[in-house]
Order: C-alpha cells, then structure tokens, then sequence
C-alpha cells in the first residue's frame, strides 16, 4: 500500500507549472546558497559521489541502510556511493586548513536504496552539506542554537525573495523558533509515536528546533536513529517546519555539533560499534587531529518542496517510485518528474 497521501483538493501554486517550477528551483538554489554563505562564513568546494568504503568516510545513517557499491575496473577496487559527507566534510576542513568560524558547504547527491518512499522520502538525496570549524567553547546549546537562527533566517529570507517573483505562493513560515528535546516530546506526548509527537508539537510551534537524537530516552525507545560517529547526541537536532499543505511537520535539516574524541567513545560504546574505532577518520578524532567541528545537511528538494508549496517531493526532483506511489500521484492530478 501506498504511503503517499495527496491531500484532498491539492493543486500547485497558480503560475507553477512544470517550466516555471524549474526555473523557481533554480532561484531557491542560488538565493539559499547565498544567504547560507554569508550567514555562517562558508565558502563552496566540490566533493565525492563516493569514497573508500575503508576509510570510514561514509555516513552509516541508522546503521542499517545499505550503501550502493560498485567496482572500479582500473584499480580492481570498490567504491562505495555516499549516504551523505558528514564525515567526509570534516576531513576536508582539516586538509584545506580552515580556521574556526569558518568553513565549506557543496551541493551533495546521495542514493539511499533501502528508503521508505513517501510523500518527503526518495531514495534520491539531495542536499546543501555544510561544515565548519569551531573552538572547544562554542560546544554549546547556546551556540548551536544561534546557528540554528541564522539558517532558519536564511530560509525566511529565500521565501520573502521569492514570493516576490511568484506572488502566487501562499506559502508561510515562522521565524521564531522553538526549542525542544526529544526527551521533553516524550513526556508531553507519552501516548505518541516519535512523528506524532513532532506534528502535534508543531501544529502549535510552527518552527523547531527537535534536539539531542539518537540516544534513548527514558522509555527506552529512541526518538530517531543516529550514525554514533558524527553528531554528538546531546548537541544536535532537526529544523523542522510546519507544512500548511500537508499538514504535518516538515523536516529541512539535520545538524549539530560533531563528536569530539569523548563523546565518540561513548557514542560508540553505546552503539556497539567499537570495530570502528580502527578506521582512519574515528582515529583521528579520538587522537585530536580533526579539528572540532559542526555541521548539517539541508535537503535541496524538501526545501524547494517547502518553500513552492508542492504535495510531493517528486514535483520537485526526477526520481524512480514504486507503482503505488505513480497510481497515487496520477490519480490525484500530482505529475512526477
């Protein structure tokens, strides 16, 4: 059964169609990046479709999702297609010398095979990766909620542009931000699942910011998985948005501040996952080489869905869906790419 639901009565913006929708992607892909960059010091550079599965580059998302790999016929070697550059990013940062407060982002495709396809799901990923160095103070609540402001303006900001061009768009976001726990989900929320949770919080809130994944919660359950080796669980989160056209809580963003060579021990223990700590990246943070970081990836076409006011993420992106999803779509007047 199919897990797209077309909202009853849905019709794209007035003056968005096909040809206009690409030409508006293509304005929210420069207007965004601007802003980002000048929000948070970042300067573009060009990354890997893929990298040496032993290198311990890859992001292992949830631990479970298989990654796409393939062999190269000149070297006899195989390579192994990113998840997304979590850890790539940060290896970069220390290779081209950059100083705290500064740092990169790149424009990041991914394939991720074993993803539950749904109205925001693909198992095309693409996304504004972005990494920066910091100093050891700025491992805080207080600085990572102030880099959470500057984006959710930076997202603000794209949508007063170009609402300008496209005053069709009904489209409305709130800039204040509301902070919250998974654990203080929990126990508002007792009775809910994890996304329950989220969209009654954010009916109310508009905007959020849902932190500290991955660990366990009192229950004993976790809110949502997380890799043990990038983010460090009690500095990092989620951007989400309420979407009027879905109606439900609508995720951008995942960030946070990165794990120093503490909180990867424990993480890692945590995970059962200490195999890893052999790998080239696990020690050079454990050994202090990498420099501290924090960083986030920002979903391209869930935002360009967002901001247009669109039903389904393959309005915005070419991609391959399963025929229940194509029936849906059809029979709701929704045209795929």
């Amino acid at each position: 059964m199919s897990r797209t639901v077309i909202p009853a009565g849905y019709r794209p913006a007035e003056g968005l169609g096909l040809y206009d929708t690409q030409a508006a992607i293509n304005e929210i892909h420069s207007r965004f990046a601007a802003h980002l960059c000048g929000a948070l010091h970042l300067t573009r550079a060009s990354a890997p479709l893929f990298v040496d599965p032993k290198s311990g580059l890859n992001d292992d998302l949830n631990g479970v999702e298989r990654p796409v790999s393939f062999d190269i016929k000149e070297t006899g070697k195989i390579a192994q297609v990113v998840h997304s550059l979590a850890k790539w990013k940060r290896m970069a940062l220390y290779r081209y010398g950059f100083q705290p407060g500064f740092g990169l982002y790149t424009e990041m495709n991914a394939i991720r095979r074993d993803e539950e396809l749904d109205n925001l799901h693909s198992i095309y990923v693409d996304q504004w990766d972005w990494e920066k160095v910091i100093d050891r103070e700025h491992r805080t609540q207080v600085y990572l909620k102030a880099t959470v402001q500057k984006i959710v303006g930076a997202i603000c900001d794209t949508l007063d542009e170009l609402k300008e061009d496209y005053p069709s768009l009904r489209t409305e976001l709130s800039r204040d931000v509301s902070f919250v726990t998974t654990q203080e989900l929990e126990d508002l929320y007792p009775g809910f699942s994890p996304k329950e949770r989220e969209n009654a919080y954010l009916k109310e809130h508009r905007t959020a910011f849902v932190m500290q994944i991955g660990d366990l919660l009192k229950s004993g359950l976790k809110h949502d998985g997380r890799a043990p080796d990038y983010d460090d669980w009690k500095l990092n989160g989620d951007i989400v948005f309420w979407s009027d056209v879905l109606g439900c809580a609508f995720e951008v963003s995942s960030m946070g501040i990165r794990v120093d060579a503490q909180s990867m021990d424990e993480q890692l223990s945590k995970a059962g996952a200490d195999e890893r700590r052999g790998l080239p990246f696990h020690r050079m943070v454990m050994d202090g080489t990498l420099p501290l970081t924090m960083g986030g990836g920002i979903g391209q076409s869930r935002l360009s869905m967002l901001l247009l006011g669109k039903a389904h993420i393959g309005e915005v992106q070419a991609s391959l869906w399963d025929d229940d999803t194509v029936t849906a779509c059809e029979r709701a007047g929704v045209t795929l790419l």
